[in-house]
């Protein structure tokens, strides 16, 4: 693995969520932050509603190529469709090549949230990574102000659960991708969220940074770059990451990158269609 991804696979470990199945193996479904912080500690801001004139897509899916530095390394999959009031939105990670051979990825993830206030119901996700089986599901009772996290490790027959407090409205890791669409993307500009994962939340700051022209295989668009900020955290410490949304009604997110302490993962859109 070092040959082609050069890191510490145990420093890996101490990335949380879908990173550390990127620092792995090259290649993870995107996100914006997972900082590892007590709730109680960092005041969380509210989750501002989606705009009125903003429609979740009734049904899309976005496939993305995935580059470790000049190396391709996998295939992301987003899907995302409407289900009354609720928008699910699933996500595939895949390593491809010669990276199977080495340290094969099949992750999947999972999470909903209402369309029109864009509050999480939950975040679901299968790892598959190497000899490692993991299953994790975690829902939020915005009633009850609690939220409840399931742990069940497939290859040791284990399984944990574990309860703690959840703000009236936060967003997850998955949705949070799509949640920035729903808003006014103006350069300049910066909106909070309150990020929902695992048993804490966390402040983020999504900073509308500037226009720019993108080119994908898929295409060339014209793109607002967005930068999600975490108020503390591993994120906040070892690099940085961006979104592109297309610069339009849609607000796509044709382009993202993670630039961490141990390399650069870009996706790049390669197919989208309306299924």
């Amino acid at each position: 693995m070092r040959s082609l991804c050069s890191f510490d696979p145990r420093a890996a470990r101490r990335l949380p969520g879908i990173l550390r199945a990127a620092a792995l193996a090259c290649v993870a479904a995107p996100l914006l932050v997972a900082a590892q912080i007590p709730a109680a500690k960092l005041p969380t801001p509210p989750l501002p509603p989606p705009l009125p004139s903003y429609s979740f897509p009734a049904h899309e899916t976005l496939t993305y190529s995935v580059d470790w530095r000049v190396f391709p390394a996998g295939t992301t999959t987003l899907h995302l469709e409407q289900q009354g009031d609720i928008e699910k939105v699933t996500a595939t990670a895949d390593t491809l090549g010669a990276i199977n051979l080495i340290y094969r990825v099949s992750d999947r993830y999972e999470s909903s949230f209402n369309r029109t206030t864009g509050c999480s119901y939950g975040f679901a996700k299968q790892i598959q990574e190497g000899r490692r089986r993991v299953n994790t599901d975690l829902t939020f009772n915005y009633a009850q102000g609690t939220r409840l996290l399931t742990d069940r490790n497939l290859v040791k027959n284990t399984s944990k659960q574990e309860t703690a407090p959840v703000g009236p409205c936060v967003t997850d890791l998955l949705s949070a991708i799509f949640y920035p669409a729903s808003q006014s993307l103006v350069p300049g500009t910066r909106f909070q969220v309150p990020l929902g994962d695992s048993l804490h939340t966390v402040g983020v700051s999504m900073n509308v940074e500037a226009k720019e022209i993108v080119q994908t295989p898929l295409g060339t668009y014209h793109t607002v770059r967005v930068q999600p900020v975490a108020s503390s955290g591993v994120v906040k410490a070892r690099g940085n990451i961006w979104i592109w949304y297309t610069d339009d009604a849609r607000h796509i997110p044709v382009q993202m990158r993670a630039r961490l302490f141990w390399g650069t993962i870009t996706f790049q859109l390669t197919a989208m269609s309306d299924k």
